[in-house]
């Protein structure tokens, strides 16, 4: 049960941040928007250092390092996804994918459902499917580029995912702060290497650096409940996220809520429920 709330948390903070994460990058491109939210997410992670302590063994060096380069990766891609839009299709597209791997990983390493973990963990994923239902804000359809920048976003977030799950239980924040000194490190020289490309636009500060935090909490969140429950179940759980983007959206930018994703919210509650008995 403490492992489906934390998963929980880590999904209502990842659909919060990355809301903020694409409404920055309407405003400046990207890579301004990734280049504020990183290190305010490192920021975050040295200041939880002191409470809930890292060690740093060459196991939790490597697998950190990739969830940073994955990190890198998703962040960039996620935000230009979510810039795109619509928010409320391209939100769920994304996190069906990143939910994919994570689960296959998790029963591959030998996690075992009861029969109400076996009914959730579908229904948790036809859920995510069925928020994405409408087609977006006024009947607006996503084009070509954006579905794969979404598919690409949640392939990125399923290796972070995956990579920080393999780092040593004992290692505290180790690996959070491994994987987010590099993601910030290649986000500031990707910056370095484009700048003449970035446009004049500055970011909007406040808004990309609320999204990193928001983001840090949600690693955090995501690693403790991952230690402490099945990475199978706690990955579908966390891909649940779209519903805080898409609700957000509809309350923010008007974007409408179609009665198929009122449908999905609705399963997502029945899933969680299903998983909590498990």
């Amino acid at each position: 049960m403490i492992a489906l709330l934390l998963a929980l948390g880590s999904s209502l903070a990842y659909g919060c941040a990355d809301f903020l994460g694409g409404l920055g990058a309407r405003k400046a491109h990207v890579l301004r928007t990734v280049m504020i939210a990183a290190p305010a997410s490192l920021t975050v992670e040295f200041l939880l250092w002191p409470f809930l302590g890292a060690s740093f063994a060459p196991a939790t060096l490597a697998w950190g390092a990739a969830s940073g380069v994955a990190s890198a990766i998703a962040f960039v891609l996620l935000y230009r996804t979510l810039a795109i839009g619509p928010m409320n299709v391209l939100s769920p597209v994304t996190a069906l994918v990143s939910a994919m791997l994570p689960v296959g990983v998790g029963l591959s390493q030998g996690e075992h459902l009861g029969p109400a973990g076996l009914i959730g963990l579908p229904l948790a994923l036809v859920a995510v499917v069925l928020v994405s239902a409408g087609h977006g804000a006024g009947g607006a359809r996503p084009s070509r580029t954006a579905l794969l920048l979404a598919f690409g976003a949640g392939a990125a977030i399923a290796l972070q995912l995956v990579f920080l799950h393999q780092a040593p239980s004992d290692s505290g924040v180790g690996p959070l702060i491994t994987g987010r000194a590099v993601s910030s490190a290649v986000t500031l020289a990707a910056v370095g290497l484009l700048f003449r490309r970035l446009g004049p636009q500055k970011p909007a500060y406040a808004t990309s650096a609320t999204a990193g935090v928001l983001d840090s909490i949600a690693n955090l969140l995501f690693l403790l409940a991952a230690r402490g429950g099945d990475l199978a179940v706690v990955a579908v759980i966390i891909a649940l996220y779209p519903a805080g983007t898409v609700l957000l959206a509809r309350t923010v930018l008007a974007e409408r809520i179609h009665r198929g994703q009122l449908i999905g919210l609705g399963t997502a509650a029945v899933a969680v429920g299903l998983l909590a008995l498990a």
